[in-house]
C-alpha cells in the first residue's frame, strides 16, 4: 500500500467537496428553474430552504458511493487507497498487546448472548492466542430476573472457559451514560491493565479471524486510535430484516469504500464491531455531558461520533476497514422495532448540534458532526416540501402555474436517484462481477430480489420521513425517547397496534393523494413516487412481520445473502447448541 501525501489527501477533499456543492448547486438551480414565477414568495423561499437542508446526506451519499463504485470496479485492490502501508499485516503476525473484549448488555436473554460468544471464544481461546484477550460482559441490567439468569449464564460461561481465555461479568443497575457510561466503568475499574478494546453490541457477531485482524492492523499502527470494522448484516428468517439489510449491505460497501478514500484519517466510528487504543481513549474521550433548558444534566445518546472526534482531536488516527470480513449484526425484525431504533439514533444525533463549536475539532470532525445531524434534519424537510408542494399545487388550476413539467420531472428524477445511489452503485458492483453475482445467488434471482427490496425502500422511506418529523417535533416540546431495550426476536405485529402506530402516515397519506387526484390527477403516480408508503405503512408494518412470508422468501431463497447461500463455517456453529464440556 503506498501512503498519500498530506497533499494529495487535501486534493482528495476538496475534488469531494467541490463535486458535493457543485451538485447541490444544480439541484437547487433545478429547483428554481421548476417552480413557476407566479409561486408565492414564502412558498418559494420554503421549498428552496427545505430542499437546501436535505442535499448534505443526498448529495454526500450519491457521491460517496459513486466513488466507491469506481474503486471497486478500476481497482483489483481497492484498499490500497484508504489505509496505509503498515497495515497491510499477515495474518500469522504474532499478537503483542492485550485486548479486552467488551460486550454491553441491558435486560437482554443471556441464552441469546452466550450463543454468540461461545463460537467467538472457539477461535479465540488458542494456544498464544487467548492469553491476549480478556471477554469482559458489562451488564446494565436493572430488571432483577434476568439479573439472576445473566449471572448464573456468565458464571458458567467462566467455568467452562477460565483455563483457556479470562472472562469477568460485572452487572451495574444505574445505567448512568448509557452504553457511553458502561464503557466508562469499565475503563475506571480495568482500563490501565489492557492496550486495545474490541467493542460489541449485543447483536454483534465476529468471528476470531476478523478479530484478529483488526487488533494485528491496530498493532501495526501506533498512529491509530480506533479501527471501525465493516458491519454487515446477518442472515434472517425475519421478511422485514431481509428486505431492510438486502439493499443496506449493497449501500454500505461502496458508501464505505468512498467516504472513506477521502476522509482517510478521520474516519467513522459506529459503536461496536471496532478496535480502540485504550491509553489515548480513557485520557481524551470521555463523554461530554449536556444541560437542558431546566438546568438538568443530560448524556448523550449517540456516543460513538463524539468519541471519534475526540480520540482525533487528541491526534489519533481514526479509520475503517471498508471490507467485508466476518463482522455481523442483527437488525430489527419488524418496523415497529426498526423505529424504536431508529428514533434513538435521530436523538442522540441532533444532540450533536451543541457540540459543533467544541474547541480544538477539525474542520473534518466539524463535518462528521453535521453531516450526522442532517442526516435526520432531512425528514422533516421532505415532509415540509410534500405538503407545502401538494397544497400549493392544488389551489392551482393550471399545474404550469405551479411548476414546469419537464423541470420537475428531471428534480424528482435527479433526487431519486441520488437518494438512492448507494445502493445502486452497490447492485451494479455485484453485476458487473460475475463471482459476485454467483455470490448473491446468480444474476436472475439477485435482479429479483433486488426489485422487491427498491419497492419496499421506496414505501419504507416516507415512513421514517413521518416518523422522524413527528418525533423531532415532539423533542421541542420535551419529549424524551431515552435508552430503551428491543425486542430482537421474530414477531407478528397485530393489526391494532399497527393502526395505532401508523393512522398518522394514513390519514397523510389519504388526504395528499386526495388532493391530486380531485385538482391534478395526471400529477397523482408522481406523487405516489414518494408518499405511497405513507397510504401503506400500516398493512406493510403487518404483512412484513408475518413469520410465513419469511419462510416463504427462505424456500425461493430471495433476498438471500452471500452468508445464507453459502454458510461460512462460523455461522453453522454459531446455530449450534453452546459447548459445556
Amino acid at each position: 500500500m503506498n501512503n498519500p501525501s498530506a497533499r494529495a489527501i487535501f486534493a482528495r477533499r476538496s475534488l469531494f467537496c467541490l463535486l458535493a456543492v457543485s451538485t447541490a448547486f444544480f439541484m437547487l438551480w433545478l429547483m428554481h428553474e421548476a417552480l413557476s414565477p407566479q409561486v408565492p414568495t414564502i412558498v418559494y423561499v420554503t421549498l428552496m430552504i427545505s430542499l437546501g437542508v436535505t442535499l448534505p446526506w443526498m448529495v454526500g451519499g450519491f457521491w460517496n458511493a459513486l466513488i466507491g463504485l469506481l474503486l471497486y470496479q478500476l481497482s483489483t485492490e481497492p484498499t490500497v487507497a484508504v489505509l496505509p502501508r503498515e497495515m497491510d499485516i499477515s495474518d500469522t503476525e504474532p499478537l503483542t498487546n492485550s485486548t479486552a473484549i467488551l460486550l454491553c448488555i441491558r435486560n437482554e436473554t443471556p441464552e441469546r448472548i452466550e450463543r454468540n460468544l461461545e463460537t467467538m471464544l472457539q477461535g479465540l481461546a488458542q494456544p498464544g492466542i487467548g492469553e491476549h484477550f480478556h471477554l469482559y460482559v458489562l451488564s446494565d441490567t436493572n430488571d432483577p430476573v434476568i439479573a439472576v439468569q445473566e449471572q448464573s449464564c456468565f458464571e458458567a460461561m467462566h467455568q467452562r472457559w477460565s483455563s483457556r481465555i479470562a472472562i469477568t461479568y460485572r452487572c451495574r443497575t444505574d445505567n448512568i451514560g448509557y452504553k457511553a457510561g458502561n464503557i466508562e466503568d469499565f475503563c475506571k475499574r480495568w482500563g490501565s491493565q489492557h492496550d486495545f478494546a474490541l467493542t460489541l453490541d449485543v447483536d454483534s457477531f465476529m468471528t476470531s479471524g476478523s478479530i484478529l485482524r483488526l487488533v494485528r492492523m491496530m498493532q501495526a499502527n501506533p498512529h491509530l486510535g480506533i479501527l471501525q470494522g465493516l458491519v454487515i448484516g446477518l442472515p434472517s428468517t425475519s421478511a422485514f430484516t431481509r428486505l431492510f439489510q438486502y439493499g443496506m449491505r449493497l449501500g454500505m460497501r461502496s458508501y464505505t469504500m468512498g467516504s472513506a478514500s477521502w476522509q482517510y484519517d478521520c474516519g467513522p466510528y459506529w459503536g461496536h464491531n471496532a478496535v480502540l487504543r485504550l491509553a489515548p481513549f480513557i485520557e481524551h474521550c470521555e463523554m461530554p455531558t449536556l444541560t437542558s433548558r431546566d438546568g438538568s444534566t443530560r448524556h448523550i445518546l449517540s456516543h460513538d461520533l463524539v468519541e471519534a472526534v475526540l480520540m482525533r482531536r487528541a491526534g489519533f488516527e481514526v479509520r475503517v476497514f471498508p471490507q467485508e470480513d466476518e463482522s455481523w449484526e442483527e437488525n430489527p425484525p419488524t418496523l415497529t422495532e426498526y423505529i424504536r431504533r431508529d428514533l434513538r439514533w435521530c436523538e442522540g444525533n441532533l444532540q450533536y448540534i451543541h457540540l459543533l463549536t467544541m474547541p480544538g475539532l477539525n474542520l473534518m470532525s466539524r463535518y462528521q458532526l453535521a453531516f450526522a445531524i442532517f442526516m435526520f434534519l432531512g425528514s422533516p424537510a421532505w415532509i415540509t416540501m410534500l405538503v407545502l408542494g401538494t397544497l400549493t399545487l392544488s389551489l392551482h388550476a393550471n399545474a404550469a402555474d405551479f411548476a414546469q413539467s419537464a423541470e420537475s420531472l428531471a428534480l424528482l428524477t435527479c433526487a431519486l436517484l441520488m437518494w438512492h445511489m448507494p445502493k445502486i452503485a452497490g447492485a451494479l458492483d455485484v453485476f458487473l462481477r460475475p463471482e459476485e453475482r454467483a455470490r448473491f445467488g446468480g444474476g436472475w434471482r439477485f435482479a429479483f430480489s433486488l426489485s422487491l427490496e427498491m419497492l419496499f425502500s421506496i414505501l419504507m422511506t416516507p415512513i421514517y420521513w413521518l416518523n422522524q418529523t413527528i418525533f423531532m417535533i415532539g423533542l421541542l416540546f420535551g419529549k424524551k425517547e431515552g435508552w430503551t431495550a428491543q425486542a430482537r426476536d421474530d414477531h407478528t405485529i397485530a393489526l391494532s397496534d399497527a393502526i395505532k402506530q401508523f393512522w398518522p402516515h394514513t390519514l397523510l397519506g389519504l388526504i395528499l393523494s386526495g388532493l391530486l387526484l380531485v385538482t391534478h390527477p395526471a400529477v397523482l403516480p408522481y406523487g405516489l413516487i414518494y408518499f405511497s408508503g405513507l397510504l401503506l405503512a400500516i398493512p406493510l408494518a403487518v404483512f412484513t412481520s408475518q413469520a410465513w412470508l419469511g419462510r416463504w422468501m427462505i424456500s425461493r431463497r430471495l433476498l438471500s445473502l452471500p452468508e445464507e447461500i453459502n454458510p461460512p463455517e462460523a455461522l453453522i456453529a454459531r446455530l449450534t447448541p453452546p459447548e459445556r464440556s
